[in-house]
């Protein structure tokens, strides 16, 4: 009963947060992850009361880490409906600027945060490891998919910075995958002096050809298998199905031989996505009633995030500075990469102008980089852990803000939806 009583709080305080916020002016994903917070260990939960809210994952009650799954379950429905932007027809339009933009947004920011944490590192070398340094700009890479998303969606955002955003912080995440991986083997062999070319080039690259195969599979199925039914709700159900099959598949570890791998979910269920839409001819209504279906475990997706930011980062005082250097860097390299992508493939003006704004937001796939980092590199990984909780947590509130207002500015949200 508590465990059912604790998401329908977190439910209900996420839809009333979203009002709140409305009077603000603010995205309602922001909302969500205030809603979380108070929810969360510092408020609510600090009660420890089973069901009043969410509690520390080292004490009894239910911790974030309890819903773990419907946050998994979540991203992939926010990667399934990002695979939507993958049609063919739109890509022969925007492919090129959509590969170049997020290969000089994603550099800009591994660039630019690199070169501050190592003249850092020559200033203060007993403080920041070179191995620390070449890790945190490869996290910097990253982007939140599922705030910038929800602002998309919230403002029936449509124009010209929209076509080119959704696709670009989809492949964020395999520029991401490929540079952490690399990074770590290069922070790996400093420490040890040996370089593991396998867990420096062959991981990351399988686990990103594997995930695409995997979801282009499942997608072709899917679309077969669409075929058979002509009941909306039956056409629903099987997208559905295949979201949490996807999810579950993906979680899956192995090995060939000596050599570990594993699956992204988010690349698999993106694959799936971009697949269905480019083989089905009902896709659009198919993608539609699953979205509306999934709101409710988005919204618990984002609470959850809130009530997972952990305040305790504040208290050190090392990661509160790296992190206003990691935040201002790595805004710096993301708006001055996004812009000199656009000019270069010659994007629209509202493009180069606003795009770099919109890529600010991150979350997931940062902290399960930064989780990685932790468990390798030692007391360096703990550090890069509290930074980019610290960063997660500005980025979280502040992003989706920004991108909204970008969106606003750049004219592909309408001053009526605005008003809902």
């Amino acid at each position: 009963m508590e465990l059912l009583l604790s998401l329908s709080i977190a439910l209900f305080a996420g839809l009333i947060m979203s009002r709140v916020v409305k009077h603000l002016h603010l995205p309602a994903v922001t909302g969500y992850l205030i809603a979380g917070i108070l929810v969360g260990p510092y408020c609510l939960g600090a009660l420890g009361i089973n069901g009043l809210g969410f509690v520390s994952s080292e004490y009894s009650g239910f911790s974030v880490q309890t819903f773990d799954i419907l946050s998994k379950l979540a991203l992939g429905f926010i990667a399934f409906e990002i695979g939507n932007e993958f049609r063919v027809a739109e890509l022969k339009k925007v492919g090129k600027q959509v590969v170049v933009i997020s290969l000089t947004e994603a550099l800009g920011a591994v660039l630019l945060v690199d070169a501050a944490l190592i003249v850092l590192h020559f200033i203060m070398p007993d403080r920041i490891s070179l191995p620390l340094a070449v890790t945190m700009g490869s996290i910097a890479a990253a982007t939140a998919p599922a705030a910038t998303l929800m602002v998309v969606n919230q403002y029936k955002a449509k124009g010209k910075v929209t076509e080119l955003l959704l696709p670009i912080v989809a492949l964020d995440d395999a520029i991401g995958l490929i540079a952490f991986a690399i990074s770590s083997g290069i922070a790996k062999a400093l420490y040890s002096g040996e370089a593991d070319m396998i867990s420096v080039l062959v991981e990351p690259i399988c686990e990103i050809a594997f995930s695409l195969l995997l979801g282009a599979a499942l997608g072709a199925i899917l679309a077969f298998l669409e075929r058979l039914f002509h009941s909306r709700n039956n056409t629903m159900d099987l997208s559905i199905c295949f979201v949490i099959f996807s999810v579950a598949i993906s979680l899956t570890k192995f090995k060939i031989g000596p050599i570990p791998f594993e699956f992204s979910t988010l690349l698999v269920c993106m694959m799936l996505g971009t697949m269905f839409c480019n083989i089905s001819e009902k896709y659009e209504g198919v993608m539609d009633r699953s979205t509306r279906w999934a709101n409710p475990v988005i919204l618990l997706f984002f609470v959850l995030s809130g009530a997972d930011l952990d305040f305790s980062v504040f208290a050190s005082a090392a990661a509160v500075g790296m992190g206003i250097l990691y935040l201002i860097t790595r805004s710096a390299g993301k708006y001055l990469g996004a812009t000199f992508g656009a000019k270069i493939t010659h994007s629209a003006p509202e493009a180069v102008k606003y795009l770099g704004i919109t890529l600010l937001p991150q979350a997931g796939v940062a902290l399960g980089m930064s989780l990685t980092a932790a468990e390798t590199l030692g007391s360096d990984g703990t550090l890069i852990r509290n930074v980019v909780l610290f960063g997660v947590f500005v980025y979280e509130l502040v992003g989706p803000m920004l991108a909204k207002l970008a969106l606003v500015k750049s004219g592909d949200i309408s001053p009526e939806n605005l008003i809902e």
